[in-house]
This record gives structure tokens, sequence and C-alpha cells, in this order.
């Protein structure tokens, strides 16, 4: 039941009834797999037919490079979906991995069914797809927006891009974001050291406040 109240809260799954929700894992071939911290979930250079949707815990959207440098590109918490792209594709190899950043419950769901014809033609089939089609388009804005922070030339304008970001995404000054720091540098591809030694010039400035993942953004000072 608790499984089916985070798929309720999903995007994925907005407008279709519990009943309706159970069918559709049954169509899907719904699979649940439980992941410890630092495990990965889907590797680099493998293919999927399956998109994972996140029940409990979080998982990382990474990309490293041939010496292990790593960059998240995203997190996906309960509720929301990862590798979707890949499994619509299906031919496509993963040019990233999935990692759980804690103890993960995934559920997998075959998208190559999805996009079969439904020998009932029910609604809620067509209501899935149309959900999944809005998922696929917010990802793209996300991305967008994660190329204008990297677009910025130091770790200081890279790090007020995000945050004016997550603050206007959040509709206010005060707001939390999903990373520590560590996974913050790995986010915004820079040195955890000079990006935490801007986090307190900033502070110092007026520019924010900020304690663990809790950020208020302030009035910028004139002489900024």
């Amino acid at each position: 039941m608790e499984d089916i109240q985070v798929l309720q809260s999903s995007q994925l799954f907005q407008n279709i009834q519990p009943d309706q929700i159970r069918s559709l894992l049954h169509c899907l071939c719904a699979v649940v797999n439980t992941y410890q911290k630092g495990e990965f979930i889907l590797h680099r250079g493998e293919p999927t037919r399956r998109m994972g949707i996140v029940l409990e815990g979080t998982a990382h959207i990474i990309k490293e490079d041939f010496w292990g440098n790593r960059v998240i590109l995203g997190q996906s918490g309960p509720g929301q979906l990862f590798a979707e792209s890949y499994a619509c594709l299906g031919s496509e190899n993963l040019t990233v991995s999935v990692v759980a950043s804690a103890t993960t419950r995934v559920m997998f769901l075959d998208v190559g069914r999805l996009f079969q014809t439904c020998s009932t033609a029910c609604g809620f089939h067509t209501q899935m797809i149309q959900n999944l089609t809005q998922v696929l388009a917010g990802r793209n804005l996300m991305l967008t927006q994660k190329v204008e922070h990297m677009a910025q030339k130091t770790t200081r304008e890279k790090l007020l891009s995000y945050l004016s970001g997550e603050a206007q995404r959040a509709g206010s000054a005060r707001f939390s974001i999903p990373y520590d720091r560590q996974e913050l540098a790995d986010y915004l591809s820079v040195d955890r050291s000079a990006m935490c030694t801007e986090l307190s010039k900033l502070q110092r400035q007026g520019i924010l406040r900020c304690r663990k993942k809790e950020f208020e953004l302030l009035e910028l000072p004139r002489e900024f």
C-alpha cells in the first residue's frame, strides 16, 4: 500500500487511480530491487529497456571520466524517475551511471510494453504515456538549467547561478537543496574546498545565509 502511495505522488502516475496503477504495474512487468549506499543501480555502457522509479532513498545520476572523477548530473528521490530516456530509446547504451546515495528501493518498469497497443484501449494507459512525455520534457528543462550553471566562469558565479535557480524554483528566498557539500561540488564540477571558501565569503558579504542544506538568499549589496 505504501508503494502505491509513493507512485500516486509521482508525475508518471498523475491522474491515474490506485486500481489502475496496479493494472499498469502488471502490464509493465514491475520489479522492485533494493540497493545499499554506494551500490550501482545501473552501469555506464549497458543498455536498458527499463526505467527506474525510486520508492525509498535517493539515486544519483553520475558521469565518470577515465580516471574515475565523478560529476553528479542529477538525482531522483521517492516518486521520481531515472533512465527513462534510455529506456525509451532501447538501443542506446547508458552514458551515465546510477548510484544509490542511501539505502534505496527502486521499481523498474518495462517501457517497451507501455508503447504497445493496449488490448482494452484503456484511457489510463494513454494517460501514462502523456505523463511520461511531460516527465521527459521536464528533464530536458532541468538539463538546460544545469548547462546554464556550468557555463558560468567562476566557482562563485556557478554557485550563485545554481542557488538563484533553486530559490526561483522554490518560490522563496529560503529553500533547501538536495546535496551535501561534496555532492554540490560534484554537481557543479568544482573543487569542494574552493566552493566552501566561496560560500564563506558570500555569507560574510551578506549575500546569503546557509547551514548544511538550508539556504537563504539576501539582497545583493550595492558594491557587489
